[in-house]
Order: C-alpha cells, then structure tokens, then sequence
C-alpha cells in the first residue's frame, strides 16, 4: 500500500505497438516491405504460434503511440482541480504523432512539475518502455531521470521503494493468478472497464490501419480508470473520508461532463454513461 497523496498525482497509461523501424533493423528486412508484413515477421521472429499468433515483444522493439493521464492538482488552500490530458495532442498531425514529441512532451513535464505518478503495472512495463524508447530516439529527460543521493532527500521515478511511482499492481497485493487485472478490480468496484470491444491487443491492428485517434481515445478512458481505481484505494488506506471520496468522484465526473460537450470527445459521454451503469447495478449513487 502506498504511504502518501502529493499535491500534484497523474495517473496515466501509454499504448504501445510494433515497431517496423525496429523490425527492418533488426531482421535485416528490406526498407519496402509493408509495414504489416514487418510486424508479422517480428511476431514470428519472437515465437509466434496458432494458438499465440501476437507473442510479446521486448519494449525496445515497440514503438509508443500513446499517452494518456488524469491530473490532480490540491493547491495550499486545499482547492483540488481535475483534468484529462493525451498525448497526440492532435491525432490528425504527424508532428503530434511522432514518438519522440510524445515521449518528450510527457517526460519534460514530469521533469519540471514532479508529481506523484500513479498507474497499473507502471513498474514493469509504462515506465520501462518511455525509459528504453526515449534511448532509442535520441530525446532528453533530464528531470525525469534525476535521483537523490539518500532516498529521503528528494523525488525518485527509479526506485521501486519511491513514493513517487506508484504501482497500483503492487498496491493491491498478491502474486501470479490470484493478482486481478486493471479491468477486474475496476468493473467489480463500478468503474469502466474496457469498452466497446476494444483492448490492448486491438492496439496494434488499429495503428496499422491508421486509427490513431481511436488508440488515444482507448489511452485517456485507461488512464480515466486507473485514476478512479486509485482513488478508491486511496478511501481504502484512509487518505478520504467517504465524503471527500464522494467529492473527488464528482469532480471526476463533472470533468468528463464538460470535455464531453466537444463534438471530438463523445468516448467521454460513453464512459460517462457506462459508469452509471455499473454504480447501478451495484446500488451506488
């Protein structure tokens, strides 16, 4: 269980595919081969099988696409604001879509405002990639990467013992097959899982299809849960009352209410209306 709520929390959550780029490399493939066919072979390359046609490929080889975070913000005088944010800002503009802008943009500011992250299996896997593929791309994240010399002394993303990570996976306990997925402890607390469909494993088809804007929708309502799902553990250990943690819900809500109103931003409306569901049928209000 984690030990403390900063002032500034971000639960985020990035989506990730396979790089063609690091498949041509890799495997010495010709520059004109299709990026479908690349990722087949990256796939085959790595064991895949009829039963397992999409084998797991090491962070070094996927490229990021996507990040998505919920931000919380109490100022001194205990005032708290919620806001949505992702990375393509605009799904519609390569610049935007370019992995070393969205590692950058998101790490720079991790750099400069420090918050506590928070996310699901952050610690073996968010974290990693945004750490490998930031290498790879050549960017710098200078802040991001600052430690202290004496783990009391300072904000540190790098140890697992950090107050400044946390891994809700690890928050919630247990180990192998009895450890509940993001979804699993979301839906049975009445919160959104994934909806409509769509998971992690669609990712990848979606990107080669030049869904982008679809795989960003994905990111913010993962990042929407996460955040829901730490807050309800954060009533759990103590850190809101149940009426603070009434409060923080609806400020959650009138969030996703207000962004919704944009025409672009009807996936907000949908999870808006899937949370009620689950609230109701749990008894909830």
């Amino acid at each position: 269980m984690f030990k403390s709520v900063k002032h500034d929390v971000w639960a985020f959550d990035a989506e990730w595919v396979p790089d063609p780029d690091a498949g041509r490399l890799l495997y010495d493939l010709p520059a004109e081969m299709p990026d479908f066919e690349v990722v087949q072979e990256m796939w085959r390359q790595n064991g895949a099988t009829e039963e397992k046609p999409r084998p797991f490929l090491k962070y070094a080889m996927s490229r990021l696409v996507s990040i998505a975070m919920v931000t919380r913000n109490q100022d001194p005088q205990g005032n708290v604001t919620i806001d949505l944010r992702v990375q393509p800002r605009d799904p519609d503009n390569p610049d935007d879509c370019d992995e070393a802008t969205i590692l950058s943009r998101f790490l720079e500011s991790v750099g400069r405002r420090l918050p506590q992250l928070v996310g699901f299996n952050s610690t073996g896997s968010d974290l990693p990639i945004m750490i490998q593929r930031g290498i790879i791309k050549g960017i710098t994240a200078a802040g991001f990467c600052k430690r202290p010399d004496k783990p009391w002394e300072g904000y540190d993303y790098f140890s697992r013992a950090s107050e400044w990570n946390v891994d809700l996976m690890t928050a919630i306990g247990e180990w192998g097959k009895a450890r509940p997925s993001l979804k699993e402890m979301a839906v049975l607390s009445g919160i959104p899982g994934k909806m409509g469909g769509f998971d992690g494993d669609s990712v990848a088809e979606a990107w080669l299809d030049g869904g982008i804007r679809r795989i960003a929708q994905y990111n913010q309502h993962d990042a929407v849960t996460t955040y829901l799902v730490w807050l309800r553990i954060a009533h759990f250990a103590g850190f809101f009352n149940d009426g603070q943690y009434r409060e923080e819900q609806d400020l959650v809500r009138s969030m996703l209410e207000e962004k919704a109103k944009s025409p672009e931003n009807g996936h907000l409306a949908e999870y808006v209306q899937e949370w009620d569901r689950l609230r109701g049928m749990l008894g909830e209000r």
